[in-house]
């Protein structure tokens, strides 16, 4: 991502107590994005323009279209097409095994409204497997995983309206990182760069700057990373299905204001 490209300068109105003045404010960008697969339209997202493999790749993972990176054929931009559009070939027999879901187009993480809480856990948990258990953190690592967030972050400190991910594995490096307008974006562009490097199996933990929502826990655990944690609380759909998978839901400020929704047997108390 180029600050320059994704970025835009707008007049705004600063009111403070000594009166309101003109000032100029940085804004994140926003453009949609059109996938294919197979030159067929699949979906269009809006996003911060850049890393859109790697975006297009997590969201195929995330929304089951793939379980593997061995299920893409290509992935890449069609040299007819503009720079926000994406085209995906799937391996043959992939695409026959999702042949319903492709003509569906109406996973679960695309359509929330009008579904039950329960009805929805039990769709997912028809995709979604618990996650193992085996890692572990203590408070102050959590604390840290939410600090290196935020020093990572670029758009942020200037624009106010971006949000980021960071995949960490369990000697507590970073796997990959991702900014976007969009929390979901910036969750598929992290998953999707951990996967194209084939890195994501050594990812243990997200750290997200959002609030923790159902959906996010859904790319998670498709990505089989058992911990999340934000500097926001999760929503009580998103608890019950981390306690249905097994999965580590927490928010961290820092290391004296810790909530540990789900999962607490990962995180050491000393």
């Amino acid at each position: 991502m180029s600050p320059g490209n994704n970025t835009k300068i707008c007049k705004a109105l600063r009111c403070e107590e000594d009166g309101c003045h003109p000032k100029s404010l940085e804004l994140i960008g926003e453009e949609p994005l059109s996938i294919h697969v197979e030159e067929k339209p699949y979906s269009v997202v809006m996003r911060t323009p850049g890393e859109e493999v790697f975006h297009a790749a997590g969201l195929f993972l995330g929304e089951g279209i793939i379980d593997s990176l061995s299920d893409f054929e290509t992935i890449g931009f069609d040299e007819n097409l503009d720079a926000n559009a994406i085209d995906i070939w799937l391996k043959p027999e992939r695409r026959k095994k999702i042949q319903d879901l492709l003509k569906r187009q109406s996973y679960v993480s695309q359509t929330s409204c009008g579904i039950c809480g329960k009805k929805m856990i039990e769709d997912l948990n028809q995709v979604l497997k618990p996650a193992g258990n085996g890692f572990e953190m203590n408070i102050k690592q959590v604390a840290d995983c939410a600090n290196m967030l935020s020093d990572k972050q670029n758009y942020y400190p200037r624009t106010r309206g971006s949000h980021a991910a960071l995949l960490i594995d369990d000697c507590f490096e970073v796997l990959s990182f991702a900014e976007d307008v969009g929390r979901h974006n910036a969750l598929d562009k992290a998953i999707g760069k951990a996967l194209l490097e084939q890195q994501l199996g050594k990812a243990r933990i997200v750290v997200m700057s959002s609030r923790i929502s159902y959906e996010l826990v859904q790319k998670a655990a498709r990505a089989k990373i058992p911990v999340i944690i934000s500097k926001s609380r999760p929503t009580a759909l998103a608890v019950e299905m981390g306690k249905s998978l097994n999965m580590t839901l927490a928010s961290a400020f820092d290391k004296s204001k810790l909530n540990i929704f789900c999962g607490e047997h990962r995180i050491k108390k000393n």
